[in-house]
């Protein structure tokens, strides 16, 4: 096994609000991927390499939460870029970027969606 994670969702209540959100805030592209009753978008990936992928989800059951397993998304090169978006895309800074020593640094956010969601980088 290369990878601990091999996908990962995340459950939000207004798939639209939550896909500009992380769209926004990351400087990214969710990739629409619609199934029969369900709002589905992916995080970009390396599709070609095994690497851990996930995506956004919007379906009956799936409740977002601050609570509860926790996952850190990639915040790129410098963790303050994503972090100076996070408010501005209507999310909010739970705790600012941490030094974490050898491992880089680290910050958590709350989502449009009411998600407790981390953020990591190198510096």
């Amino acid at each position: 096994m290369s990878n601990a994670i091999s996908w990962f969702e995340i459950p939000v209540k207004n798939f639209e609000r939550a896909k500009s959100f992380y769209n926004t805030m990351l400087a990214i592209e969710i990739k629409d991927a619609p199934m029969p009753g369900v709002k589905y978008g992916m995080f970009p990936y390396d599709e070609d390499n095994n690497a851990v992928g996930g995506g956004l989800i919007e379906m009956e059951g799936c409740v977002p939460s601050k609570e509860g397993i926790f996952i850190y998304l990639n915040g790129g090169d410098d963790l303050s870029i994503p972090l100076a978006r996070v408010e501005k895309a209507g999310g909010t800074l739970v705790m600012p970027k941490t030094d974490i020593g050898e491992n880089g640094y680290m910050a958590h956010i709350l989502d449009t969606e009411g998600n407790k969601i981390a953020l990591h980088s190198w510096k």
